[in-house]
C-alpha cells in the first residue's frame, strides 16, 4: 500500500508560448507520517529517437509532510532550444512530471504536448529554421497517462515483495557440482562388493543353474509348438481332404448344368445372364452402402 497517493494534477497555462514557464496545481494525499520529502521533478523529452536530448526543467523538495490532504503549486521554466535537434521542435513531444520518496519514484505522470505556429499558413509550410516567437505548446492535459511504482517506504513493512525473493541460505548450501553422479557411484561399488563376496565358483553356479532353467523351459516350449503343428497339419489335410472332394461333385454339377444349359431353349439362357448381372448389381450397391454408413 503507498503511502502518499496522488489525487489530481491540473495544468495552469496551456495553451501557452513554447517560452512560457510551466504551472500545474499537484494535489497529494498523506497516510502516515513521513521521515524524508518528496522529491518532484518535471523532464522535457527533446527527441523521440534518443533519451540524450532529455531535459529535467525543475525539481522541487516539499516537506515535512502532514497526514492528509495537501496542495502546492510546481513551476518549472522552459526547455533549452539549444539542447533540441531543430527538426524535432515543431511537433509533438512528451513531458513528465514524476514524484520520489527517498530516490526510489513511486508515481509518473506523462502528458502529450503539441508544439506548432500560430497560424495555418506557417503549419502548412514551415520555414527551415523555427520561428521561436510564433510557437505556441498545447499539452493535453485531458489525457495523462499516470503510471504508480511499489516502493518501500519508512517501515519495513512496507517494502514489496521482491520477485525473485532473496534466498540467503542459497549461498551456505553446498554445490551440487561436486557430488554430482555421488548415487551411481555408490551402487556400483556395492554391486562389485557383493560379486566380490560370492566369489567366481558361487557366479558359476548361478549362472548353470540360470543355463538349466533356460534349456528346461526351452525344450518344454518346443514340445508345445510340435503338438501346435501337428495338430494344425492334421486340420490342413481334413480340410485339404474335404475341399477335394467338393470340388470334385462341384465338377460334376456344373456340367451337368452345362448340359442343361445346353439342351435349353436360347431364351432361357438369355434370361439367367441378365438375372445374375442385376443380382451382382444389386449386392455391389448393398456392399456400397455399408460402406457410406460407416
Amino acid at each position: 500500500m503507498s503511502v502518499v497517493s496522488l489525487l489530481g494534477v491540473k495544468v495552469l497555462n496551456n495553451p501557452a508560448k513554447f517560452g512560457d514557464a510551466y504551472e500545474f496545481e499537484i494535489t497529494f494525499e498523506c497516510l502516515e507520517q513521513l521521515q524524508k520529502d518528496l522529491e518532484w521533478k518535471l523532464t522535457y523529452v527533446g527527441s523521440a529517437t534518443s533519451s540524450e536530448h532529455d531535459q529535467e526543467l525543475d525539481s522541487l523538495l516539499v516537506g515535512p509532510i502532514p497526514i492528509g490532504v495537501n496542495k502546492f503549486i510546481f513551476e518549472a521554466d522552459a526547455p533549452d532550444l539549444k539542447r533540441i535537434p531543430v527538426s524535432e521542435i515543431i511537433g509533438v513531444t512528451v513531458i513528465l512530471l514524476t514524484c520520489s520518496y527517498d530516490n526510489r519514484e513511486f508515481v509518473r505522470v506523462g502528458y502529450y504536448v503539441n508544439n506548432e505556429y500560430d497560424s495555418e499558413e506557417l503549419n502548412s509550410k514551415p520555414p527551415p529554421k523555427p520561428i521561436m516567437e510564433r510557437v505556441r505548446r498545447n499539452i493535453l492535459a485531458e489525457k495523462p497517462r499516470v503510471t504508480r511504482f511499489a516502493i518501500k517506504w519508512d517501515s519495513e513493512d512496507s517494502a514489496p515483495a521482491e520477485f525473485p525473493p532473496e534466498q540467503p541460505e542459497a549461498d551456505v548450501v553446498e554445490d551440487d557440482g561436486a557430488a554430482y553422479g555421488a548415487e551411481e557411484a555408490e551402487l556400483e561399488a556395492a554391486l562389485l562388493k557383493e560379486e566380490a563376496a560370492l566369489g567366481p565358483e558361487d557366479a558359476d553356479e548361478e549362472m548353470a543353474g540360470a543355463d538349466d532353467t533356460a534349456g528346461a523351459a526351452g525344450v518344454a516350449a518346443k514340445a508345445e509348438d510340435d503338438e501346435d503343428s501337428d495338430a494344425g497339419s492334421e486340420d490342413l489335410e481334413a480340410e485339404s481332404s474335404g475341399s477335394e472332394d467338393e470340388d470334385i461333385e462341384d465338377e460334376e454339377g456344373e456340367g451337368e448344368g452345362d448340359e442343361d444349359m445346353e439342351m435349353g431353349e436360347d431364351g432361357e439362357a438369355k434370361t439367367a445372364a441378365p438375372q445374375e448381372a442385376h443380382n451382382g448389381q444389386a449386392i455391389g450397391e448393398a456392399a456400397h452402402g455399408e460402406v457410406m454408413v460407416h
